[in-house]
């Protein structure tokens, strides 16, 4: 009997600036939550970003020197923490979903879908773990996962149900 993880599956989204991870990871997170999946997703950047903004409450606890502020509403919640979060502590927060779609983290060890935009992007395919399938842009040959127009959401989303089934 195979004993089911307790955290949802995850598959990540990776690719070079400007393939479309963000594109896709939205149109899938549609066409899955259009059928009842429970999905999170989480965001690599590369760069600095911020949420927070000068003279909120918010951002005056971290300027008195709060380590981790959380802001809760009837809506939603959001924790900032003072420091980098690995994508495991990411995925741990998870619990409850059905799926995690992760975007970037290309070196992480979950199954990835690799967006190709350019001949450029294709060393990328034998660089990545895990790869369980392409997405491109332009003809891709020579690898032995699905290979989806980057327009046919529909194949890339049936690769996905097929990928969790598979895992389950």
């Amino acid at each position: 009997m195979k004993i089911k993880p307790i955290s949802p599956p995850v598959i990540q989204i990776v690719g070079y600036r400007n393939s479309g991870k963000t594109t896709l990871l939205c149109r899938l997170v549609n066409l899955l939550t259009e059928r009842g999946w429970r999905v999170g997703t989480v965001k690599h950047d590369a760069h600095q970003f911020d949420i927070d903004h000068p003279g909120k409450d918010t951002w005056k606890h971290r300027l008195a020197g709060a380590e981790t502020v959380a802001i809760a509403s009837e809506e939603q919640t959001a924790v900032i923490r003072q420091r980098a979060v690995s994508l495991d502590e990411l995925l741990l927060e998870m619990d409850g979903l059905d799926l995690v779609l992760v975007e970037g983290y290309k070196w992480a060890p979950y199954p990835k879908i690799v967006l190709i935009r350019t001949e450029e992007h294709l060393p990328l395919l034998m660089q990545v773990s895990r790869l369980i399938a392409v997405v491109s842009w332009i003809p891709v040959s020579g690898t032995t996962v699905p290979v989806f127009d980057k327009d046919d959401d529909q194949g890339v989303f049936e690769r996905v149900l097929q990928h969790v089934k598979e895992e389950d």
